[in-house]
């Protein structure tokens, strides 16, 4: 029965990590909502029964891996970049339907704004999961041309390459060993799991010539970006495509649509940026 409180939640497993609670609470005190938003653990097994089984207090989700691709199947509506990359990290419950959105696009492109870095044409991605597909589309949405996608085993990037055909991008698919003798790309994405060792050490080259967005942001700093550091390079962690990912999803959750500005958006991000 619905008591009359709004609520949402951030989804995932683990979950107790997740910084998504205190953004989310931030922006809806900064808005004079009283809406509830909790973190629950479940898996991809589960998440089809618990997404259909929501009652009308519910306003909206947020997913975290591995339900991004899980949830897809159990939604009415996708807007077009959950369709394109396959995986939807936003639910919004609109009265019967269930509405999905990928806001990790625009966290992408919003971050790497936010680090000088407006427009590219090449770039690396580490990895080669949901985020790895969002970072495809955001470095498509900055002009990059060639992406250069660095995996422990390339054969299993063929439904990147085909992403990539689809947003005008070219990708090869290489070994992960290749960031050894890597020349110089505008951008390096890695979408490693945090605490990931990839294993190999950067090429000096790239480390000087490209800024490096590792999305992890705990424990931090990563293998990976400890290199860059160690070298005094460029980088940056995922804590702002967090930031500005919630940013998304809460103008989602508010008003439907995460195109469309908050109600003194500015100070909603300051307070929800305080948060992390």
């Amino acid at each position: 029965m619905n008591d009359g409180r709004t609520r949402l939640a951030v989804l995932g497993k683990p979950i107790a990590h997740s910084k998504s609670p205190g953004l989310h609470r931030a922006a809806y005190r900064r808005l004079g909502l009283e809406w509830e938003y909790d973190r629950i653990e479940i898996d991809g097994a589960e998440v089809g029964e618990f997404v259909t089984s929501r009652d009308d207090a519910w306003r909206g989700l947020s997913l975290t891996m591995p339900l991004k691709y899980d949830v897809i199947p159990v939604l009415d509506e996708v807007d077009e970049i959950a369709r394109i990359t396959g995986a939807a990290n936003t639910v919004l419950f609109d009265g019967r339907r269930r509405l999905g959105f990928n806001t990790d696009v625009g966290g992408i492109v919003r971050s790497l704004g936010e680090a000088g870095v407006d427009h590219a044409r090449t770039a690396i991605v580490i990895g080669g999961g949901a985020t790895a597909a969002s970072a495809l589309v955001a470095l498509a949405e900055l002009g990059v041309a060639h992406v250069r996608l660095l995996l422990r085993r390339p054969e299993a990037g063929a439904a990147l390459l085909e992403l990539g055909r689809s947003v005008g991008v070219r990708v090869t698919s290489e070994h992960l060993v290749e960031l050894a003798d890597a020349d110089p790309v505008d951008v390096v994405v890695s979408t490693l799991p945090g605490g990931t060792d990839a294993g190999v050490a950067a090429s000096g080259a790239l480390i000087g010539g490209a800024l490096l967005l590792d999305v992890a942001y705990a424990p931090w700093p990563t293998p990976l970006a400890s290199q860059w550091i160690d070298a005094d390079g460029r980088v940056i962690d995922g804590s702002g495509m967090l930031l500005h990912q919630a940013l998304l999803q809460v103008r989602v959750f508010v008003g439907g649509d995460p195109t469309v500005p908050l109600p003194d958006e500015h100070d909603v991000l300051a307070v929800m940026r305080e948060s992390l």
